[in-house]
């Protein structure tokens, strides 16, 4: 399988050497050079598979010349072994329409564990028997920090950089991060929003002094293969809704657009997914995207749902890639101007052609909160406030009655005690494989919201190592 970028100007890549770059020398998002298909048949024979041989028939065709199915397995193998429940990802039932995916049985209770765990082990993989150094960079609104430094922590010929957002993440996501003390594991708190914190990450890949002096690599989902390991959740619950002869509807809390495009690229290669719900809330760029074109970014507003306050969605590039007939000069362009004026109008063929999949939804707090009590009163569920956002979307899709919805439960109840005790008067225990998080000493540095800054402490921290 070979990848090609979203900006047209980078060479083409294997999957190894994608991994490792995380994003493209052009500013770029690598994707593969056509879409992998399954037939029905194919489709069907998932049935009855487990997680992890749900995902090797899945993966396989992406990593093709990189790694072959033993070695794939292996990983999965190992990436999965580490869930509390056994199949991975489960499917709950709330009514007889709507049901929740829980992605949240890996080790730091988020759906990011999913793809990350098995990163962390591409990463050690492909460096193994080399030289090579790998700094990895990243920027995280919550979540995906904690999965990626209990991914990475300990590793040899790694060293991650995390930046989050100071006081914008919830108290347990902030310890699952910097209560690692693995030397290879640096924590950076900077003043500003979770925007901020990309732009810095995106702005390293793109810096020649930087890019020279380290071997850069992403763990964001500007990383191709954490989007390729979140298709495979997608298959493995459609399968057990009926697909292929029972096309399946998800509902998707999303903020930076990864885990939803997954969707997408899933529906690409044969999955009959009746709607894709974008599901969003009151940081609504991906909503007036989808619903009038207007892609513009605004300032971002606190929210009970951090993880979503985001206004420039990065995986949002690759479905406008796809839109755009693959136009790669075409997006540079829109890019550009999205990064000059912090706006761009998508052209009305682009948007339709998006609205044959997707829908969306702006969720307030005051719905969340309504979703989070109903999943209580009526499905007997306890569910975090993302997935509420989720699920109040999916409640409110007009579909066919026949038609499952899956909402996706991006995060464990008890990372937001708050905002659920709020809503449901319950306060979510955690659970005994956080152990005392809050005895634990914590180690990161607090650092402005200037790029400069940023740059001089990662060169020299990693000089240091």
């Amino acid at each position: 399988m070979r990848y090609q970028s979203t900006r047209g100007a980078a060479p083409e890549l294997d999957f190894r050497d994608v991994t490792l770059a995380g994003l493209a020398r052009d500013g770029g998002l690598y994707v593969p050079v056509e879409w992998p298909r399954f037939t029905a048949d194919q489709i069907a024979a998932m049935r009855g598979l487990s997680y992890v041989e749900t995902a090797v028939r899945v993966m396989a065709p992406f990593v093709a010349g990189s790694l072959n199915e033993a070695e794939l397995r292996d990983l999965c193998a190992r990436a999965y072994g580490r869930f509390s429940h056994a199949a991975v990802t489960p499917l709950v039932q709330l009514d007889h329409r709507h049901f929740l995916l829980e992605l949240f049985h890996g080790p730091t209770l988020a759906f990011k564990d999913v793809a990350l765990q098995l990163l962390g082990l591409l990463f050690e993989t492909f460096l193994t028997g080399t030289d090579r150094h790998l700094t990895i960079i990243g920027a995280t609104s919550g979540d995906t920090g904690s999965a990626a430094i209990d991914a990475v922590a300990g590793r040899e010929g790694i060293d991650i950089f995390m930046l989050h957002p100071r006081g914008r993440v919830s108290d347990v996501q902030r310890r699952q991060m910097t209560t690692v003390l693995a030397p290879n594991v640096h924590n950076i708190a900077i003043d500003g929003s979770f925007d901020d914190a990309q732009a810095m990450v995106k702005r390293l890949f793109g810096d020649a002094e930087a890019r020279d002096a380290l071997t850069l690599s992403a763990v964001n989902s500007i990383n191709w293969a954490r989007l390729m390991a979140q298709i495979v959740y997608y298959f493995y619950a459609a399968v057990r809704l009926g697909a292929p002869q029972r096309a399946v509807a998800f509902s998707v809390p999303t903020g930076n657009f990864g885990d939803v495009f997954a969707g997408y690229v899933a529906a690409r290669m044969g999955l009959p997914v009746a709607r894709l719900v974008v599901a969003t809330n009151v940081n609504d760029i991906l909503h007036r995207a989808l619903t009038s074109g207007d892609y513009s970014a605004g300032g971002v507003t606190p929210t009970a749902t951090p993880s979503m306050d985001i206004q420039v969605s990065s995986n949002f590039e690759r479905l406008l890639f796809d839109l755009a007939g693959r136009d790669g000069a075409a997006i540079a362009g829109m890019m550009a101007e999205f990064d000059r004026s912090r706006a761009m109008t998508i052209p009305a063929d682009m948007l339709s052609g998006a609205r044959d999949l997707f829908s969306s939804a702006r969720i307030d707090g005051d719905g969340m909160a309504l979703a989070l009590r109903w999943a209580q009163e009526h499905g007997g569920q306890i569910i975090d406030p993302h997935s509420a956002v989720g699920l109040a979307a999916a409640r409110g899709l007009e579909i066919d009655a026949d038609v499952p919805v899956v909402t996706l439960a991006t995060a464990h109840p008890a990372k937001f005690r708050d905002a659920v005790e709020r809503a449901t008067g319950v306060r979510p225990a955690l659970p005994a494989r956080l152990g005392n998080i809050f005895e634990r000493e914590e180690r990161y540095q607090k650092l402005p919201g200037d790029y400069d800054a940023v740059k001089a402490y990662i060169l020299a921290e990693a000089a240091r190592g």
